[in-house]
């Protein structure tokens, strides 16, 4: 099976549309398919976009009670469908925090495609600033709104639990290529519910600090 990997750690401004992160510029990584430990990776990405999200609420104490996390998707017109979708799924499964498009300066995370040896994976530079790489060859190997949607639970603090079943989002490629299952379980939707009610108001007071 081809492996589906993500990688947390290379620079947004490295990764032009088309073109492979570099590997050097990539210590960690989450895959589709088991690789290697990935819980520290995940909570990297997390807390970038935490950090994005609190320090622009910081910035405008005024704004709209909700928790709204901005992408762009400019930068993956093939995948434009499945991103709606996923993000869509998103939105009607948690209550705490909703994904909303937007542009590129207001982003807290963005999605790019092109072709990548490793597959897709998700990047972050560690200080807000992250994006999804969709991998063309590997999103017609695998049901390509599922493998979105994983990507984007990873933006919203979930690991991967290889060893889960189709029902479950974050069980990733361990059910093999014929799992279509875009949807995250009740567990995993009541995880990201927790994650953004005490996650936001962790990273709230940093930023607040900052201010």
């Amino acid at each position: 099976m081809r492996k589906h990997t993500y990688t947390l750690a290379a620079v947004l401004s490295t990764a032009a549309l088309g073109l492979a992160v570099p590997a050097s510029a990539a210590p960690a990584t989450v895959g589709y398919t088991a690789k290697a430990s990935t819980t520290d990776s995940t909570d990297a990405f997390f807390q970038a976009v935490l950090r994005s999200v609190a320090e622009k609420r910081a910035a405008n104490p005024d704004s709209a009670a909700a928790v709204t996390v901005v992408y762009d998707a400019s930068r993956a017109p093939t995948f434009s469908t499945q991103i709606a979708r996923s993000t869509q799924i998103w939105n009607s499964a948690v209550s705490n925090v909703k994904l909303q498009s937007g542009s590129a300066s207001s982003a807290d995370f963005s999605y790019r495609e092109g072709n990548d040896s490793r597959g897709s994976y998700a990047s972050t530079d560690g200080h807000g600033s992250g994006y999804i790489f969709l991998d063309y060859a590997q999103n017609q190997q695998y049901d390509s709104t599922r493998v979105t949607a994983h990507e984007t639970g990873h933006v919203l603090g979930l690991p991967d639990h290889y060893s889960g079943p189709c029902s479950e989002l974050m069980s990733g490629g361990g059910p093999g290529p014929s799992c279509t299952n875009a949807q995250p379980n009740s567990a995993e939707r009541s995880r990201v519910n927790q994650l953004w009610a005490n996650g936001l108001a962790a990273a709230m007071d940093k930023a607040l600090d900052k201010s």
